[in-house]
């Protein structure tokens, strides 16, 4: 129960519900109890009415059933006496008898009644909660830090906020609902029953706790295999969600076979392991009818004994039967109920696990407002922890306000490691990243990342709509929307779609080319009108004519903005006030294009080699 203390917040939060479920449970039991009474009397009734007919004339009444005694006490007035002759009698024990019945369904009408209202206030309780949770698990989501989604799969994150939280749900509810109608219901049963015959009770209810040891132990073997079925259908989730999400690699790999094979193998592990559960769930009833039946057995057999000796009456036989099979479930439950918490608390500790994660990059004690300024690097070195790969190796630069720097160098020398610092996505191990002279670490974390038009290098649009997916960072209007494409050299392309801005994108806006997607998201960080602007790449995808009128655009956005640009094309970044030639995560060139050039260097020859590239390209089109 440990993992589960999370969740005391939720019950103090719906005490309410959960005491009026508490109350509706007590009244609706007590129906419950007292239906086996009106059976009782009713037997009883029938064996005395048949005894009074045998001693005509001298019986002159019909004897009035107990229940309508209790009945008469409670509003006042007597119980039905019928005067008994041979001719009325078979009709007046009829009537009685009718009344009797009725009384038992009137009374199951009104414990139906508390049912439903019970399970309102408890059922209807744990959805709240399962709301709440979700929530609360999805909030925790969106302040985890890169290194965390790193870790973890996706398939197994939307696991543990549906299939985990929905187990928990059945613990706030069902568990604890079925928990205090055990309790109430034995209590009540059996002070009523001890009441009657001490003997016979103790006889009664002495297969119950076996059925129930024999039912946890049934119900603990049903968890552990429930686990590893709950294990392959994340396995299966994830397998499904990177089949999707990647359908246009694998179909262009012509994988699809052997993807269709791995889901085979796979659902076929989920078939094995969920057929192993279905085969221990089958003892589940067997066990139930068993013990059952043998505390049937021992009521009549104790109570045929007790009858013969005139210490009870043959009605609190068939009461006591009633009381056996109205504990069955109750005490069926708990097998069911102390696998549901078990379940719970293992899908809880898989919450807990990441609900307690402490975000490495989080929002400062005491953070300072500032306005932008200049971005400096101070010996910064950054290696990351799952790889250990050092991607920066002692790096400091300057930019200043307005000015834009251009970086450049092969793949994997620590560029985009860059872009990541600036919004505080990344802290590094050494040094200090600072705006205004200010240490990132100490900013306001909201404020510096609304400050920041980031376009990252793998472009990610929602499926939303055109324009809904360029204002994503804010509250823009349509005109502005449309500056923005236009800056991005993809106003046209969105004019040519029959909805226009309104086409709503597929996942992962998969019904857009590769350069339309960058371009889009250049225009979701134009639109901002941020004070910081990085361009991580971005414009990998479109051709050099398209990347000129990009670059046109853009020059007149970055004026008077501090502007950083990551490329791998030296035409991209040589209008540049600075620029930074990396490599192995460090800089080994600085200046501006013309000086780069001067030190003949490798800027130089990749350069040079860049030239050459276009030229044989431009040679080969014509």
């Amino acid at each position: 129960m440990k993992q589960l203390a999370h969740l005391n917040k939720y019950f103090w939060k719906y005490r309410g519900r959960l005491f009026a479920g508490f109350i509706l449970i007590v009244f609706g039991n007590i129906f419950s109890v007292y239906a086996p009474v009106v059976v009782r009397d009713g037997i009883d009734f029938l064996a005395s009415s048949l005894e009074a007919k045998k001693s005509f004339p001298e019986a002159q009444t019909l004897p009035s059933p107990g229940s309508f005694e209790h009945i008469a006490q409670f509003v006042g007035s007597h119980a039905p006496d019928v005067s008994l002759t041979p001719e009325n009698f078979q009709g007046s024990v009829v009537r009685i008898g009718l009344l009797l019945a009725l009384l038992y369904l009137v009374m199951y009408i009104i414990k139906g009644v508390f049912l439903f209202y019970q399970r309102q206030a408890l059922i209807v309780m744990s959805r709240h909660v399962e709301y709440d949770l979700k929530n609360e698990v999805y909030s925790k989501y969106q302040e985890l830090d890169l290194a965390f989604y790193k870790r973890n799969r996706t398939g197994d994150l939307m696991n543990r906020i549906s299939e985990d939280v929905n187990r928990v749900r059945m613990y706030i509810g069902p568990a604890v609902m079925y928990t205090l109608n055990l309790v109430v219901l034995l209590v009540m049963c059996t002070v009523v029953m001890l009441q009657i015959d001490v003997e016979l009770t103790l006889y009664t209810l002495s297969p119950l706790p076996f059925m129930m040891i024999a039912i946890y132990y049934v119900s603990r073997t049903i968890n552990k295999k429930s686990e590893l079925v709950q294990q392959q259908q994340s396995r299966l989730s994830t397998l499904v969600q990177e089949t999707i999400s990647g359908i246009r690699v694998l179909k262009s790999f012509g994988r699809e076979a052997y993807y269709t094979q791995g889901f085979v193998d796979e659902s076929a592990m989920y078939r094995k392991k969920q057929l192993k559960l279905v085969r221990i769930d089958a003892l589940f009833l067997p066990v139930i009818v068993i013990l059952v039946g043998l505390s049937t057995i021992l009521t009549i057999y104790v109570g045929t004994h007790k009858v013969m000796n005139g210490e009870i009456s043959p009605g609190v036989i068939v009461q006591f039967v009633f009381y056996v099979n109205i504990l069955t479930w109750p005490f069926a439950v708990v097998g069911w109920v102390t696998s549901l918490v078990q379940k719970a608390e293992a899908s809880q500790g898989r919450i807990n696990e990441f609900l307690q994660t402490r975000p490495e990059i989080q929002q400062p004690e005491h953070a300072i407002h500032f306005q932008a300024g200049k971005i400096e690097f101070r010996h910064v070195t950054f290696i990351y922890p799952d790889s250990g790969i050092k991607a920066l190796d002692d790096v400091s630069f300057t930019i200043e306000p307005g000015k834009t720097l251009g970086i450049i160098g092969r793949t994997g020398s620590g560029k985009s490691t860059i872009a990541q610092l600036i919004p505080r996505l990344m802290d590094p191990i050494q040094g200090q990243v600072l705006i205004h002279s200010k240490d990132l670490r100490t900013l306001d974390l909201a404020q510096l990342r609304t400050q920041i038009g980031y376009v990252t290098q793998e472009v990610f649009l929602f499926s939303d709509s055109i324009a809904n997916n360029i204002k994503f960072g804010c509250d823009a209007n349509a005109f502005a929307i449309a500056e923005a494409a236009k800056v991005a050299a993809v106003h046209e392309d969105i004019s040519g779609f029959p909805a226009q801005y309104e086409t709503v994108l597929g996942e992962r806006g998969i019904n857009l080319s590769g350069g339309q997607k960058q371009r889009v998201s250049i225009a979701r960080a134009v639109v901002k009108n941020p004070d910081i602007l990085i361009f991580d790449d971005c414009l990998s995808a479109v051709d050099t004519q398209t990347e000129n009128r990009i670059l046109h655009g853009l020059r007149k956005v970055m004026e008077g903005r501090t502007s950083i640009v990551i490329a791998h094309r030296i035409t991209t970044i040589k209008d540049a006030d600075e620029i930074l030639y990396m490599e192995h995560g460090r800089i080994l060139a600085r200046g501006t294009h013309e000086q780069l050039l001067n030190q003949e260097g490798e800027y130089a020859a990749l350069f040079r080699k860049q030239l050459l590239e276009e030229s044989e390209g431009d040679n080969q089109l014509t």
